[in-house]
């Protein structure tokens, strides 16, 4: 696991740098034996029907980074198959950003991010668009209103899980909803108690 991510993404710096800090031998076996690509394992595809956004890293025409956040209904990126995935892309600003950036450079990178879990999956693909409509349809998400222009799929390189250091634990509303709806019954419960007692009592 994580073995394509490491040797696609280690460059002789990054290894000379790894080998004038002591950690060379370490990711030298952790590169070993690596394939073309990692393979999605259904580790990953559980965290990836789970999410409701990502980040999307792309590289310009004139070589700047770019990153693009994208957000939809929970498990708006869907398994295509092996290790390809793909979400639909809805109409937006109309800056196509992303889209110019991988017909000129096809390599992409994204970030999923659990934050309550403090869970972060890195991975790196190629990516295409594909205006397809019977690709496209595979891609919305059931009783989605906004209207799809394209769809985008990756063909997964490489991943690799990080560590949950440093990432702070954040929730959503609809997380903290579900967490405190226990304790918002319990009291309602007691409240009706409470008021029980007092019509007995008066």
């Amino acid at each position: 696991m994580a073995q394509a991510y490491l040797h696609t993404l280690f460059g002789p710096r990054a290894r000379a740098l790894q080998e004038a800090a002591g950690s060379r031998a370490s990711y030298a076996r952790m590169e070993a034996g690596a394939e073309t690509v990692d393979r999605i394992t259904a580790k990953e595809l559980a965290f990836i029907a789970a999410r409701d956004s990502f980040y999307l890293a792309s590289t310009s025409e004139n070589g700047w980074p770019y990153v693009q956040h994208r957000g939809g209904a929970t498990g708006f990126v869907r398994h295509l198959g092996g290790n390809c995935f793909g979400f639909a892309d809805f109409r937006g600003n109309r800056q196509y950003l992303s889209v110019a950036h991988i017909a000129a450079d096809d390599r992409v990178a994204l970030f999923l991010m659990d934050y309550p879990n403090r869970r972060r999956l890195k991975i790196i693909g190629h990516a295409h668009v594909s205006k397809d409509p019977a690709v496209i349809a595979a891609l919305m998400p059931s009783g989605f209103a906004a209207e799809p222009e394209r769809g985008f799929l990756i063909d997964v390189v490489g991943f690799d899980w990080n560590c949950p250091q440093h990432i702070t634990p954040r929730f959503t509303e609809a997380e903290v909803r579900r967490t405190s709806q226990p304790l918002i019954d319990e009291i309602a419960v007691l409240r009706a108690h409470i008021a029980q007692l007092e019509r007995a009592a008066s």
